[in-house]
């Protein structure tokens, strides 16, 4: 049993608890390149959810870790098979649907630890803020590495990389496709340019249509990605977020929470 984590507890011991924060993680299931399993944001976000709430707790943090939610919106990768859309309408429905069941039981502090790029919860967070007694953080843990990446990694990350293969190699190796000689069965994780230069320029964005941006859905090069990268950067997370998890328990919620 992991005290921090809902799922494996049962009532006898929930019923005695008096939670501060709840980490909800939310996922996706996509395609990632040919080498990484559709559930690999799923995972992402469990694992990282589940060692950082570990730390938090044996720190002291009032934390509980809910369940991961799998489905995330897919609109751009929806020529995959089998990518499993939720409309942003749907998912942000959901959210607060949650958000309202621990408000009901007094957990006012809710941590949004998100794993996929295509979820977009600002404008959700923007309309929760002032409603109701609800504090709600976002946090899209790959952005707690942006000042140390290049200390761990040699490419940039975009999807299905060489960031994202080092954390399956390290958490979730079984699941990692390699052809006989042990290389990475992928591509190199090429993306097409548009014909309009103030997309490539980043003067104006789309919703990226995946299937034509890419070869297999992967959008970045994953062969130099090692087991030794994902503990690393597990490290920096773990250190990070926990510590932030230690200190939003720890605060009190004022008129002024949290400045």
């Amino acid at each position: 049993m992991k005290p921090w984590k809902l799922a494996d507890n049962n009532y006898g011991y929930v019923k005695n608890q008096n939670y501060e924060v709840a980490v909800l993680p939310l996922g996706a299931t996509e395609p990632h390149n040919l080498h990484l399993p559709y559930g690999t944001d799923l995972f992402e976000a469990s694992i990282v959810g589940d060692k950082i709430c570990e730390a938090a707790h044996h720190a002291g943090a009032k934390v509980v870790l809910l369940p991961t939610i799998p489905f995330g919106t897919e609109t751009n990768l929806r020529e995959f098979p089998l990518a499993i859309n939720l409309n942003p309408s749907t998912l942000h429905m959901i959210i607060r649907d949650i958000v309202d069941s621990l408000l009901s039981d007094g957990i006012k502090k809710i941590v949004l630890l998100n794993s996929h790029g295509g979820n977009g919860f600002k404008p959700l967070l923007r309309e929760l803020s002032g409603k109701n007694e609800a504090h709600v953080f976002l946090c899209n843990w790959y952005q707690a590495l942006e000042d140390v990446y290049f200390d761990i990694f040699e490419k940039p990350e975009d999807h299905a990389g060489e960031m994202e293969t080092s954390f399956g190699l390290a958490f979730f190796p079984e699941l990692v496709s390699k052809n006989p000689d042990g290389t990475l069965n992928a591509d190199d994780g090429s993306k097409r340019e548009a014909k309009l230069e103030a997309l490539n320029r980043g003067w104006v964005s789309i919703t990226r249509p995946w299937h034509l941006l890419t070869q297999n859905s992967g959008a970045a090069d994953p062969h130099a990605a090692s087991e030794v990268k994902g503990q690393k950067m597990m490290d920096v997370l773990v250190e990070r977020l926990g510590k932030f998890l230690v200190e939003l328990s720890d605060e009190k919620i004022t008129d002024q929470f949290p400045y």
